[in-house]
């Protein structure tokens, strides 16, 4: 039995795409469960101190990376933007900033108290018209936000639906934790999953056939999904909040999964919450319920 808000069809201009040190592509986890803490938040301090979001889950409809590929490059460049030039008529220094246009759907599970159903729909609708970001965009446009009260079983089949055509972010540590176990580093493993290898073979008629796979089936892409704590906690100089301790940390990347809504069987595999493992310094996105082997074959 569950409480969901769905945000459908969310239009933003300009997300962050650079999700970690090192890699390019859909938003950091991290991302979206900040945009919903941030939702969340602002909601409190408009008198819904009373609600709680326990989980959400992202489905991409559709992404525009911010690339550039002209003819004869052997790599993609990253489109900038063309910043007003200075006093002296020349082009300002900049830090290349990868962006991306996406077109996604947020599912949040709650717990309310005492709450009015569409003084929540009404306060959602007001905070994204241009009162909060995602991602480090702007939202340009949204469907009206939906609540699934009491949310059972029986319905899930329905949500799941308004969902398509879409992709749901899952993760899939289990390739990494398999591989690192058979005695693979972790970049290696990483890669070897991300990689396509070819392979071309004479037929009888003598003719090339050429065939492309990758190890694992399915569209796995490598996903930030926390960070690791890498000094102890203490205080910075200029740090923003002097109430909390503050410590450098370093991005956790590992393999994720964008997976069809209809092959979803059960709504927690899409659903995604904080976890603080602060034996290990780990500050960590995790899954309400992991995708089984079959699931993940599909």
């Amino acid at each position: 039995m569950k409480n969901v808000l769905l945000i459908p069809r969310i239009k933003i201009h300009n997300a962050n795409a650079l999700s970690s040190p090192y890699s390019i592509g859909f938003p950091a986890m991290t991302a979206w469960l900040g945009a919903v803490h941030a939702l969340e938040r602002k909601l409190k301090a408009k008198e819904f101190s009373g609600l709680e979001f326990k989980s959400m889950g992202v489905v991409c409809h559709k992404i525009d990376l911010r690339t550039y590929k002209g003819n004869g490059d052997y790599v993609y460049s990253i489109i900038g933007t063309g910043n007003p030039l200075d006093k002296s008529g020349k082009r300002p220094s900049f830090i290349e900033e990868a962006r991306c246009h996406l077109d996604v759907s947020l599912i949040i599970e709650f717990i309310y108290r005492g709450l009015d159903e569409e003084e929540l729909v009404q306060a959602v609708d007001y905070l994204l018209q241009g009162h909060m970001k995602i991602a480090g965009g702007d939202i340009i446009s949204f469907s009206p936000p939906e609540l699934h009260d009491d949310y059972d079983e029986s319905r899930q089949r329905k949500l799941l639906r308004k969902l398509m055509p879409g992709y749901c972010l899952i993760e899939r540590r289990d390739l990494m934790l398999k591989a690192m176990a058979d005695g693979q580093d972790g970049i290696d493993a990483m890669l070897d999953f991300l990689k396509v290898t070819h392979h071309c073979e004479i037929d009888d008629n003598e003719k090339v056939q050429w065939t492309s796979n990758r190890k694992e089936k399915g569209w796995i892409i490598p996903i930030a999904t926390g960070f690791q704590g890498i000094t102890e906690l203490g205080t910075a100089e200029n740090q923003r909040d002097s109430d909390t301790p503050h410590r450098f940390a370093e991005s956790i990347v590992t393999l994720g999964e964008f997976v069809m809504p209809h092959r979803i069987s059960d709504l927690d595999n899409i659903l995604w919450y904080y976890h603080a493992d602060l034996e290990n310094n780990l500050y960590l996105c995790q899954q309400n319920k992991h995708v089984n082997k079959k699931q993940g074959e599909l």
